[in-house]
């Protein structure tokens, strides 16, 4: 959800029609994240009920032009919604973005199959730890069974220190291991724990962070640009490790 909120709006943010889509029915967070909680009137279940047109329902973000939430209902299950109503929603939502992202729930029910029904290519978010790589395996079969092969890979949470110590699955390790293209790598920051209670994504802020450019630069990786992956490594190069270079570097 947080990879949802930053994505969206930095491709909003780049000029392009996004709307971020709720399909975690019943545990609905992105309109927390996003800071859009108080303006939700209406949801994708009230869309598919007839109680409103899917205008309607699309909450609009005031801060960046071009990014609309449609959010899913708390009062109703996964089950409440189904692949071909899910299809429905999106092919309507097409006509007018660029960019549709689906926040898709956890696990590989019934939700996970509802919300990658429209999807044309998916982006798996992972950390890099071995529970967590096995289950994206799992998942990567999944989507190519559906026919989704377009696929790329964020890894998020990285804690470049204990890459160092081997303490951490290195980034290397969780490519090799899923065998898809590598998008993004997120580092674990506390500033992110930080934007998600306050409803202001990382990407909004003017001078970006660490994380927050790494979200940015996925953004344009999607655009098609070229952008170099940040090196990660350097900021966490010990002090001992500096001055035993410096003197090694005097004799």
């Amino acid at each position: 959800t947080t990879t949802t909120a930053n994505l969206g709006m930095a491709l909003a943010r780049l000029g392009r029609q996004v709307c971020v889509l709720d399909a975690d029915f019943g545990l609905r967070n992105l309109d927390l994240l996003l800071g859009l909680e108080n303006r939700v009137v209406y949801t994708i279940s009230d869309v598919l009920a007839g109680s409103c047109r899917l205008e309607q329902a699309l909450v609009k973000d005031k801060r960046v032009t071009g990014l609309s939430l449609l959010p899913a209902a708390q009062n109703r299950t996964k089950e409440d919604v189904n692949s071909d109503q899910m299809m429905k929603v999106v092919d309507g939502l097409s006509e007018k973005f660029e960019y549709i992202i689906i926040d898709c729930p956890a696990g590989i029910e019934g939700g996970f199959q509802n919300a990658i029904a429209a999807a044309k290519e998916a982006v798996l978010v992972t950390t890099p730890e071995i529970a967590a790589v096995r289950d994206a395996d799992r998942v990567v079969g999944l989507l190519e069974a559906y026919g989704i092969n377009s696929i790329n890979l964020i890894v998020n949470r990285l804690r470049p220190g204990m890459v160092q110590a081997n303490d951490m699955m290195s980034v290397a390790d969780v490519v090799e291991i899923l065998a898809v293209p590598l998008i993004g790598v997120i580092p674990e920051d506390e500033k992110i724990i930080v934007s998600t209670n306050r409803g202001e994504p990382l990407v909004l802020d003017e001078k970006l962070s660490l994380p927050g450019l790494a979200f940015e630069n996925v953004a344009r990786r999607l655009e098609g640009e070229d952008v170099d992956f940040i090196d990660l490594e350097t900021p966490y190069t010990s002090l001992f490790s500096k001055i035993k270079r410096l003197f090694s570097k005097s004799y």
